[in-house]
C-alpha cells in the first residue's frame, strides 16, 4: 500500500508562515490560524511541507485505504489561500452564499483575500465541518 506523503511533521508553523513573502497573504493566514485554533482548541501543526493543520481524524475508504488528516487546516498557495473543510453538511450551501468571493474544490475552499470574506461565516463553516468530522470519526483528536 502507498504511504501517504502528507502527515504531521515537527516543522515550525511560525517559521513556515514567516516565509510567506506576500504580507496580505501572511496576515490572512494568521487570521485563519486564530479562527481554526479557537474552533478546534488544538495547536497548529505542519502537515507535510505546506499545510497548517489542527487536530486530526482517521479515515478509511471502502477500498481499504486509510490514513489520518487534519480536522481542518489551510495552505497559502501561490494563487489563493486554500482552506480544508468538509463538504455536504446541512446548511453549507446557505453559508457559502454569504461567505463572499471564493471558489471551491472537493474539500477545498479557495479564498483570494480575507478582505472579500465574511469571517464570521468562515468561522461557522469551519466549526460545522469540524463538528461533522468529529462525529463521523468518533470525536477526532485535538
Amino acid at each position: 500500500m502507498v504511504e501517504l506523503k502528507t502527515k504531521v511533521t515537527e516543522k515550525s508553523v511560525t517559521e513556515f508562515l514567516a516565509r510567506i513573502k506576500d504580507e496580505r497573504r501572511r496576515k490572512d493566514c494568521l487570521t485563519v490560524m486564530r479562527i481554526m485554533q479557537s474552533v478546534t482548541k488544538a495547536r497548529p501543526k505542519m502537515w507535510g511541507p505546506s499545510i497548517v493543520g489542527f487536530g486530526s481524524y482517521h479515515y478509511t475508504y471502502a477500498s481499504g485505504r486509510e490514513g489520518d488528516w487534519p480536522l481542518t487546516g489551510f495552505s497559502p498557495r501561490k494563487q489563493n489561500l486554500t482552506v480544508y473543510i468538509m463538504t455536504g453538511f446541512r446548511g453549507r450551501d446557505r453559508l457559502m452564499k454569504k461567505l463572499g468571493k471564493h471558489t471551491t474544490g472537493y474539500s477545498c475552499l479557495y479564498l483570494n483575500s480575507l478582505e472579500d470574506t465574511n469571517k464570521s461565516v468562515l468561522k461557522t463553516l469551519i466549526k460545522s465541518s469540524v463538528t461533522i468530522l468529529k462525529k463521523r470519526s468518533g470525536r477526532g483528536r485535538g
